[in-house]
């Protein structure tokens, strides 16, 4: 078992180092240039990291036993499909937001085909009541999948960020899924775990290589799609555990949603540099370490934003049971969330309807 981790590790990584010394036979297509709105990085970089990800995912499914492929295979199926639109997107620059996020939300209805797997627990009665009839478990199911892709993508902004918090959240439900002595799901996430580490140990810290949208959406499609099937596979898992394990993604992107519609002639869709991980790199690491060169900011920025996806997690494995604490642990994730933000956009620790709509670290550097 061990030996299928290293390999898988050590693919991926080998993957990436390749597409970034091979750079001058198809940097004219896959180079991300500096300067863009959210970027950080000083030279153009390769953004077809995506490709190292799919290696290694493909090693994960060679090496697995049958029992962990018959999961695994629908899932790589599904994956696909947001993928290819990222990817698309990476060496093109010409795939818009809309067709993105249609085939993010697609995918979860792929998957389903494959699996027959929809979400029909939540630990809301009313609603699971609803999605006992399987169209509206169907559509919720896709609407989830679609929702947390796009949130892995809008955290992918520092190096090591994405995959780092991917990882974490995959060993949780692995530690999850253990415990539940379900061995192949188990298996299937920290071999999930194990592809996005062997990736970041080349994008982290100096960001060599790129996720770009295509590898961000297979991880985020990966990431959702346990989330789905963990809680279905075992009803005395209540589904807000695997809702804690991706509440920071989750949360920055409807808190990402709310503000953008705040903001004046701002749409939703608008990339800016007013995440959280934005404000903690400017706020807290450029101030800290101001002597670092800006790759190593970059990267140190991540370390940070890890913490605020393990901690959660670690509440939803300890009571993966219990609703009741599982719920209180997402609020309080919002409301740390929430007073961080202020903090660090306003120097105040609550959120005013000006917080929503400026934001001093967008006035000064």
């Amino acid at each position: 078992m061990f030996s299928n981790y290293v390999a898988i590790f050590t693919v991926t990584l080998m993957c990436s180092v390749f597409l970034v010394w091979s750079q001058r036979w198809h940097g004219h297509f896959s180079l991300d240039a500096a300067g863009g709105v959210q970027n950080h990085h000083k030279l153009p970089t390769i953004r077809i990291g995506g490709v190292s990800i799919a290696m290694g995912l493909l090693v994960a499914w060679q090496v697995a036993e049958p029992d962990v492929r018959v999961i695994l295979g629908p899932m790589l199926m599904a994956g696909l499909l947001p993928f290819a639109f990222g990817f698309a997107e990476d060496i093109t620059n010409k795939v818009g937001i809309f067709p993105r996020l249609i085939a993010t939300m697609a995918s979860g209805f792929v998957a389903w085909l494959f699996s027959g797997v929809a979400m029909r627990h939540t630990g809301l009665p009313p609603l699971d009541w609803l999605l006992q009839f399987t169209p509206l478990a169907v559509i919720f199911t896709a609407f989830a999948v679609g929702g947390v892709v796009n949130a892995i993508n809008i955290i992918d902004g520092f190096n090591g960020l994405a995959v780092g918090s991917v990882a974490i959240m995959l060993s949780a439900m692995g530690l999850m899924a253990l415990r539940e002595g379900d061995a192949p799901l188990a298996t299937l996430c920290f071999s999930l775990a194990v592809c996005a580490l062997g990736f970041c140990a080349a994008n982290w810290p100096l960001g060599k290589l790129f996720l770009g949208d295509g590898g961000a959406y297979l991880l985020g499609f990966l990431v959702a799609w346990v989330a789905v099937m963990l809680p279905m596979r075992h009803a005395e898992i209540n589904a807000w555990a695997t809702i804690l394990v991706c509440a920071y993604p989750v949360v920055e992107v409807a808190f990402s949603i709310h503000r953008r519609k705040k903001r004046q002639r701002s749409h939703t869709g608008q990339a800016d540099k007013l995440h959280l991980h934005h404000l903690v790199h400017r706020r807290l690491i450029c101030q800290v370490l101001p002597d670092l060169s800006a790759e190593l900011k970059n990267g140190f920025t991540s370390p940070l934003c890890w913490l605020f996806v393990a901690m959660p997690a670690a509440v939803a494995v300890h009571f993966s049971h219990d609703t009741a604490m599982l719920a209180l642990a997402f609020g309080g994730v919002v409301l740390t969330y929430s007073a961080i933000y202020a903090r660090l956009s306003q120097f105040r620790w609550c959120l005013t309807a000006y917080t929503l709509r400026h934001s001093k670290s967008e006035l000064q550097p």
